[in-house]
């Protein structure tokens, strides 16, 4: 089947046919390392997490993802300064902890994360092509800013579809050196009070770069002229991508193919933000719910739809990956995924129909959890067989959606869990072998107090047609101090 996304520019779905037969590349704007990331900031990631796992196994694509680290900016030298930080230490301390976050919401590496601060030579080139094309101008006030001039380029505001005239003027320098107040600075000049450090020589005068030339730039380099698809948060629509846009197009560079942007997380109907105090850190939130159970609440709304965060929201999420979790220790355990997954082909139809419209991820998590009660159903009949496929096609699926629940992200020390996962079963089996002969000779109060003792040691008994089954009990204070 073709997959269709949803492309901004073109407000519509259109088939991905990528530039390159075979290959995809993607850029993602990350994060400005400012702060602390929350789960707002991260949805982003997880949207995009979950589209590059669909390229790679459900259509086979070689993706290169680039996901940038802005590690420069006004923010950061603003609150490095007030935290009396070199803001070089400050950005990194912050990266380290995006960093951190993303590996703990099982966030696939991308195959190349650039920072703005490593990339200064391409941008001034990009910039001088831009100054020699006659769409960007040195101010006239000698302040070494440097600005892209909207009203040269026709093609101005085609993204968001608005008229230049409709536009506000743009916040990020002072006007006094703008023709139009609209336009947007490509590099910044140095200021007094502003560290030395935070500035680069160039043929305007010491400065820094603008936002949005930084990843102009750094697209460019690592993708080429032209590439498949640009994504990020929808706030991010206008001004930043429009500018990237206009300022690539300006410079003869066909730029993105398709435009993809994720919605907001909220709380309380308003976006998740520190400005707001509703902003949850990864450190903070995985001390309520496992970091898969949090990862999975992320990531089961469409990408196009704004996440309402309400508190029973990991409960439900904690919920639905333990009745997966379930399923597949009763169909063989961790030792079913030591083979290899299954191919898209032989996974349920309806799951590659909903990727494929779009990354309905709601649709695809319902064929998972209709598989997970067909192989629970299959295992009480005794068709092992059918259970076992059932499990395969749950762990390639949950594979792709990024919770597949014994993916070494979420085991930190897979190997030796395996081992102590092997002894507990087998001392639990055994205790369930002498509940089960109790029950035989109809010894019911010894057969309550084993399972009483089981509970008690914080192991869940289940009786099926087939036979007593156990998983670790899941309480709502296990995850908190």
């Amino acid at each position: 089947m073709s997959l269709y996304l949803y492309d901004t520019a073109a407000r519509d779905l259109r088939e991905f046919v990528p530039l390159e037969q075979g290959k995809v590349g993607m850029y993602i704007c990350g994060l400005t390392t400012q702060g602390t990331p929350h789960i707002g900031h991260l949805r982003f990631a997880v949207a995009f997490d979950i589209l590059r796992r669909w390229l790679e196994y459900g259509h086979g694509y070689e993706v290169t993802m680039v996901r940038n680290v802005t590690d420069i900016d006004d923010k950061i030298l603003r609150r490095s300064a007030e935290n009396d930080a070199p803001w070089w230490a400050w950005s990194y301390a912050h990266e380290r902890e995006t960093t951190a976050a993303l590996d703990t919401l099982g966030i696939a590496p991308p195959t190349y994360e650039p920072r703005a601060t490593g990339h200064i030579t391409e941008m001034v080139e990009l910039m001088d092509t831009l100054v020699g094309r006659g769409h960007a101008y040195a101010a006239s006030d000698g302040s070494g800013d440097v600005y892209f001039d909207v009203r040269s380029f026709p093609e101005y505001g085609a993204l968001t579809r608005q008229s230049i005239d409709d536009m506000e003027a743009a916040a990020d320098a002072d006007p006094r050196g703008k023709k139009d107040p609209r336009d947007f600075a490509l590099w910044k000049g140095h200021k007094d009070g502003e560290p030395e450090t935070a500035s680069w020589p160039t043929p305007y005068g010491r400065g820094r770069p603008g936002w949005h030339l930084e990843c102009s730039a750094m697209a460019r380099k690592y993708l080429g002229d032209t590439f498949d698809i640009h994504g990020g948060g929808v706030d991010l629509r206008f001004p930043h991508h429009e500018n990237e846009q206009a300022q690539s197009r300006a410079a003869g560079l066909g730029f993105a193919r398709y435009w993809m942007h994720n919605a907001w997380l909220t709380a309380a109907g308003e976006k998740m933000s520190k400005s707001l105090g509703n902003g949850m850190t990864v450190e903070e939130i995985t001390k309520v719910a496992r970091p898969l159970a949090v990862r999975y609440y992320i990531g089961a709304s469409h990408y196009r739809s704004t996440l309402e965060y309400q508190p029973s929201s990991l409960t439900e999420a904690e919920t639905a990956v333990t009745r997966i979790e379930g399923f597949l220790e009763r169909a063989g355990g961790r030792a079913l995924r030591e083979e290899p997954l299954l191919p898209v082909t032989e996974l349920p139809g309806g799951f590659a129909a909903a990727m494929d419209d779009d990354l309905g991820v709601a649709g695809a998590l319902a064929v998972v959890h209709d598989t997970v009660r067909a192989g629970n159903s299959a295992l009480d009949s005794g068709d092992t067989g059918a259970a076992r496929l059932a499990a395969r096609q749950v762990l390639a699926m949950t594979s792709v959606l990024g919770v597949d629940p014994y993916d070494p992200v979420w085991q930190g020390g897979a190997t030796a869990d395996s081992g102590l996962e092997g002894a507990l079963d087998a001392l639990v089996q055994e205790r369930l072998a002498a509940r089960a002969a109790a029950r035989a000779d109809r010894d019911f109060a010894t057969a309550d107090a084993i399972r009483d003792s089981l509970t008690a040691a914080g192991v869940a008994v289940e009786d099926t047609p087939s036979g007593a089954r156990w998983s670790l009990a899941r309480h709502a204070d296990d995850h908190k101090d």
